[in-house]
């Protein structure tokens, strides 16, 4: 069997809301592995910038240096994030994200590095790619290129839910952004499941999200609800024991491991 990966990263998803969201995809990937708490180090910033560098690379800002969204002077250089990692070892790597900053030079970036890569087009120009149009053409690049390239491992983001935090709050506009979030992710996992050769490869799935957001949105401060975060993940090996104890610096480990890189 021919191991595979995917790594969906979901922006600002409060845990609390994700528990009582309708997120059947996620639901099911909980319900096979497991769905862990994950606070976010003091020594990060509750920014998306330093945490999705630690999620990436596996250390914190004191080493990769990003302690905001504005990436430059980075030593991201001594510290490859996962996907180039994997490369490296003969695996080929796929990203899609709206954010530029995780993919393109934009701000100092780019965070993740992978053979192959998609970002979205955005009237105006904007940073964000945190709206629906943004996530749904992330989703449908990343299906068509599931299905017709062998991937071996993948990081698919989603930024629709933190955008919504922050502008509308966290009610139920949140809410329905987490679940169409949800929506995306089983797409992507439907594209998988029709590839040709899926018969004979084992998937690990995992998804995580950067940080929280306040009661009526907004984040970037210490409150338990800004530092609370979250990681879910299934496939072999996989149980509900392998969520104790996991910080987003264990997210390459858990990435690379199934793929036989150390």
């Amino acid at each position: 069997m021919k191991h595979k990966v995917i790594v969906f990263g979901i922006d600002g998803v409060r845990l609390d809301t994700l528990r009582t969201a309708d997120t059947p995809n996620l639901d099911t990937i909980t319900d096979s592995g497991f769905l862990t708490a994950v606070r976010v180090p003091d020594i990060n910033p509750t920014i998306s910038g330093p945490c999705w560098a630690t999620i990436a690379t596996g250390v914190h800002a004191d080493e990769h240096n990003i302690h905001g969204n504005d990436l430059s002077g980075h030593r991201l250089h001594n510290h490859p994030c996962f996907l180039a990692r994997a490369s490296k070892a003969g695996n080929t790597s796929y990203a899609a994200a709206g954010w530029l900053p995780l993919l393109t030079d934009y701000s100092g970036g780019p965070i993740f590095k992978p053979d192959h890569q998609y970002t979205p087009p955005r009237p105006g120009g904007s940073r964000n790619g945190g709206d629906h149009i943004s996530d749904q053409a992330t989703t449908d690049n990343a299906c068509r290129t599931l299905t017709d390239i062998d991937v071996d491992i993948a990081f698919v983001y989603l930024g629709q839910v933190d955008e919504v935090g922050h502008h509308q709050g966290t009610g139920a506009p949140y809410t329905a952004a987490i679940e169409n979030a949800d929506n995306c992710v089983g797409q992507v996992l439907d594209a998988i499941r029709s590839r040709t050769t899926y018969a004979s490869e084992q998937w690990t799935i995992l998804a995580v999200t950067d940080h929280g957001h306040r009661d009526g949105g907004g984040h970037g401060g210490d409150s338990d609800l800004e530092r609370t975060a979250w990681i879910a993940g299934c496939g072999p090996g996989i149980t509900a024991e392998t969520g104790t104890g996991l910080g987003h610096a264990d997210m390459p480990r858990l990435a690379l491991t199934p793929l036989g890189v150390d």
